[in-house]
Parts: structure tokens; sequence; C-alpha cells
């Protein structure tokens, strides 16, 4: 696994929008209904239960970098069967349902920026997987990035 600069960047971008998030800044507040909290919550557990899973299911393959590692191998059963990044979905949800719960335009707009972020990570990830397991491509096409494909 050769690490560079662009790999550095992207985990150095997101671990700032992670501590970002930590934060609580007070920007547009607004009030929701209930509902919308009750979603947040569910949300934000979903998406705790899914990156949990998934660093689990990864074991020994998971890495903070996009680049894999030497020796790993491709995991395309549980979650990954029907997702390409599951954990990157599980943050998404995480973020984005506490943000709602608590009602917090600040945590919505950093949940919208690690969602671009991801975006762009795993396409420069999935180059890299398309390189080293050339059956990357057909997992690639029946599986959806973030969330399931429908049909």
């Amino acid at each position: 696994m050769k690490i560079n600069t662009k790999d550095i960047s992207y985990v150095s971008i997101q671990i700032l929008l992670f501590i970002a998030y930590v934060f609580d800044v007070k920007i547009l507040p607004f009030k929701t209904f209930k509902w919308i909290s009750m979603l947040g919550i569910v949300l934000c557990v979903l998406g705790v239960a899914i990156s949990v899973i998934s660093v689990l299911q990864l074991n020994k393959n998971l890495s903070p970098f996009p680049v894999p590692k030497p020796n790993s191998k491709l995991i395309i059963n549980g979650v990954y069967r029907y997702v390409r990044h599951p954990i990157y979905s599980g943050i998404i949800l995480m973020t984005f349902g506490y943000g709602l719960y608590s009602s917090s335009t600040y945590k919505i707009g950093i949940s919208v920026l690690l969602c671009a972020l991801f975006s762009l990570k795993s396409s420069y990830e999935e180059q890299q997987l398309m390189y080293k397991f050339p059956e990357y491509q057909d997992y690639k096409a029946i599986t959806g990035r973030f969330f399931p494909k429908l049909g």
C-alpha cells in the first residue's frame, strides 16, 4: 500500500470535518416537529449500526486510506453485498440524523460536506480497487455506492 498526498488529503479533510462536527455552532437555528427529531434518532442509530457491522466485516482489511492494503481481500458479502461503501453510508446517516435530532443547521451542513467528501473519496477509492481487483467492475455494476440499488 503506497500512501500518497491524495490519500493523506482525503483523510485529513475527513478528520477536520469530524472535529468540526463535534462543536455546536448556532447558525440558523430551527425548530423541528417531534416526528422529525424521532426520525433523526432512528437515522443516527441505524447509521451507527451499519458502520459498526461494516467495520467488523472488513476486519483486517480496514484502512482509513482509499488505497487498499497490500494483502487485502475484496469483501462483497454481508452489508457489502448491498452497498459498496457502507461505512460512509453509516457516517452520513449518523451525522445527518443527529443534525436533525439536535435541530442544528451547522451539523446538517457538515453532514452535507461529509457526503460530498465521501463521494470524491469513494470515486478515487474505486479506481484503486478496480486496479487491485479486476472483478470490482462487476461488483460495482450490481451494488449501490452508499445506498442499495433499487430494482
